[in-house]
């Protein structure tokens, strides 16, 4: 029930992310909705919606890694010689 669970909550931004690419896409080729008053408002939208799509999966994948401890922390030495 729990992987079913996380795949639901991978695919949903996944489709938001999808819709934004085919928002952006309908207005450079010149099909519009009639939702948007304008083709730069449905762009603007379309972007939003696929960079918070992109920002969700990404976020998702950091924070399993890390709870995994497939990833490191990222450590920076202030007392470098040179």
């Amino acid at each position: 029930m729990q992987r079913l669970l996380a795949i639901i909550v991978i695919f949903i931004p996944g489709i938001i992310a999808a819709i934004g690419i085919k928002l952006m896409r309908d207005t450079l080729f010149d099909d519009f909705y009639a939702i948007f008053f304008y083709g730069s408002i449905q762009f603007i939208v379309g972007l939003i919606l696929f960079i918070v799509g992109v920002a969700f999966l990404g976020g998702f994948i950091i924070y399993r890694d890390r709870k995994n401890q497939k990833r490191q922390q990222q450590h920076f030495d202030t007392n470098k010689d040179g």
